[in-house]
């Protein structure tokens, strides 16, 4: 099966979409038992946790926790929007940097000015893309959201203007809506985008799409999610990678397998590295990552270090490389943008 497949169907009663590259499961979105990422809220704050910077907040879904909270008063409401999935028995994440992202542009309130993604390297079209952004939103003084920018996503370096430029008007009027708005509280002002919404706005590059409650079985996706249930992945030359979550952490252990030769250890550990963004995105699966690596000269850290950040640089999900610990151990640090697959 070649090409890249999107297919539109449901997992477990849930609204899921998946994303097929030559057949491998690529990419999966489930939806999840907390707020959506991206929900934008008019929130209450209510009381503020003192020694750890943060308040909890109030909104009609719940208690959220907003982490950096100075200069927030306890009752006059604010505009907040869900960073990310709650773990278990917590609040859910908020943040007051507000961001509206949507298929070719990134609506930013407080932060202005036009930005043009990095992996869009082609000055002209860089140029280009700014003067289309300008000629399209930008408003007068005094105006609201007089101090709103925007950021032109990488998937603007193909796509048409007149899609860029509807796109733009769509993401700012919605921007500008929300910083006028002065109703109650708590209340939402936006819903985060659901799994078929969030494959259209971030699976951009041309693929074949696959809709109904079949879909998943016909393309094998029910196979591939069905596998994510194994920690273990293969390596090439018969290591392996273990990935299992924990209530703490997620613990990731490479071996070299039969392989005992002196450069089994840092040639396992590559593997993984650019396995890992992968195996974590199917599973959704975020929060503090330790990595167990295969045994391997300390000379060859920065190997593995350089390995990761390229790896992880491409992956989605924002991902940190905390260091290495006195037992060396690899820290990660991962957004919980999805919801896991199995709770630990």
């Amino acid at each position: 099966m070649k090409g890249r497949i999107v297919a539109l169907g449901a997992w477990r009663g849930r609204e899921a979409a998946a994303l097929l590259v030559d057949g491998v499961l690529e990419d999966l979105f489930v939806d999840g038992d907390t707020p959506s990422p991206g929900t934008i809220y008019r929130a209450l704050p209510d009381r503020p946790l003192k020694g750890l910077g943060g308040m909890f907040v109030r909104t009609p879904d719940g208690m959220a926790f907003l982490r950096q909270a100075k200069g927030v008063a306890p009752g006059k409401p604010l505009i907040v929007q869900v960073s990310g999935h709650a773990e278990p028995g917590k609040a859910f994440p908020v943040t007051t940097r507000v961001m509206l992202k949507s298929r070719y542009a990134i609506a930013t309130p407080d932060v202005p000015g036009v930005n043009v993604s990095r992996r869009i390297r082609d000055e002209t079209r860089r140029g280009a893309l700014i003067g289309l952004a300008e000629s399209t939103f930008l408003p007068d003084a005094g105006e609201a959201g007089a101090s709103l920018g925007l950021v032109l996503r990488s998937s603007c370096a193909e796509a048409e203007d007149d899609a860029i430029a509807a796109d733009i008007r769509a993401v700012t009027d919605l921007a500008r809506k929300i910083l006028a708005d002065t109703g109650p509280a708590p209340e939402t002002l936006v819903e985060g985008d659901g799994p078929h919404a969030l494959a259209w706005r971030e699976w951009t590059e041309p693929a074949q799409v696959e809709r109904g409650p079949d879909s998943f079985a016909e393309t094998g996706v029910l196979d591939a999610i069905d596998a994510l249930a194994a920690p273990d992945t293969a390596l090439p030359g018969g290591a392996r990678m273990t990935v299992e979550a924990t209530r703490a952490l997620v613990a990731v252990d490479v071996d070299t397998g039969a392989d005992a030769s002196a450069a089994a250890g840092l040639k396992a550990n590559l593997a993984a590295a650019k396995a890992l963004p992968r195996a974590l995105r199917l599973r959704g699966l975020g929060g503090q990552i330790v990595i167990d690596p295969a045994p391997m000269p300390r000379k060859d850290r920065p190997k593995l270090d350089a390995a990761l950040r390229a790896a992880f640089r491409r992956d989605p999900v924002d991902t940190a490389l905390v260091g290495w610990t006195p037992l060396g151990h690899v820290e990660l640090q991962r957004q919980r943008a999805r919801p896991p697959l199995a709770r630990p």
